[in-house]
């Protein structure tokens, strides 16, 4: 039986790690049961999911992004790994451009890449995440009311929207929260028809939010790009910050601004390859 190599890029966004295939060189079939296959951390390469970089289907953007959960469910938008793209991109010569137009299912999000010095590294990475709503009746039903309840607690939130669904708890003591036990039961809440992201945050001392993430179709990871614009947006709605915030999850930091101009939500972070390698599928 004939074996196909394909070469892959394992890379990371704070922690947020995803592995990452040029379709334009190499075919995926099934990207759905690959991402399953792959991102399992004991029998295969080990990632919150599977990121493909494809040409765009509309002349408006430059590239476009699918991205797979770890459970193999097609999600909508990654902060975490539109960063990576544009890190991919420039630095292994695909582009010259420092603004890349990427695709996604959630529209076009603009990358603004910040090189170093010397012209040949990507040292961060803002993201215009565009507008973030509240109110999406195919995502969120309101009339099961901002009071969830998981294993026993009540947990009260606010629903954002950032292409994909988040909802936002804010708690006193984070480090006493076990985020998937609650997490889990969140997810699949009847509130939820699609499903929903989680975050656990708390404001701290000095204005930063800790913020920890259970991810529908992945679980607990690293960290999440919408998730962390989400919170900030959460944080601002409900007067508990600013329109900037420092978003500190367990694989690191990201700014995040809800612009007063526009409303547009700028997410900047690092993005960081791991290694290249290759897989037989």
């Amino acid at each position: 039986m004939a074996t196909n190599k394909i070469k892959f890029t394992k890379m990371h966004g704070a922690g947020n790690d995803y592995i990452y295939v040029n379709t334009i060189l190499y075919n995926v079939e099934n990207p759905e049961a690959a991402s399953i296959q792959w991102s399992d951390r004991h029998k295969g390469i080990g990632g919150d999911g599977l990121v493909l970089i494809c040409k765009p289907t509309t002349p408006e953007a430059d590239y476009r992004m699918r991205i797979f959960n770890a459970d193999g469910s097609e999600a909508m938008m990654c902060g975490n790994a539109s960063r990576c793209i544009g890190k991919y991109l420039f630095e292994r010569g695909l582009t010259d451009k420092t603004e890349i137009k990427l695709e996604t299912l959630s529209g076009i999000k603009i990358l603004k890449l910040h090189i170093s010095k010397d012209g040949k590294t990507v040292e961060s990475v803002t993201v215009d995440m565009l507008e973030p709503a509240t109110d999406n009746k195919e995502q969120y039903d309101k009339s099961k009311g901002n009071i969830l309840v998981a294993e026993g607690r009540s947990f009260e939130g606010t629903y954002v929207c950032m292409g994909n669904p988040h909802f936002v708890t804010f708690v006193d003591d984070i480090n006493t929260i076990d985020i998937a036990q609650y997490g889990k039961v969140l997810e699949r809440d009847k509130a939820f028809p699609e499903r929903c992201n989680i975050e656990f945050a708390q404001v701290l001392s000095d204005g930063s939010i800790r913020t920890r993430v259970w991810e529908r179709g992945s679980g607990i990871t690293m960290a999440c790009g919408t998730g962390a614009c989400a919170t900030a947006v959460a944080a601002a709605m409900t007067k508990r910050a600013g329109r900037t915030s420092d978003i500190i999850m367990d694989g690191g930091d990201l700014h995040i601004e809800w612009n007063e101009a526009d409303n547009h939500v700028y997410m900047t972070g690092p993005a960081t390859i791991v290694y290249d390698g290759e897989i037989e599928c």
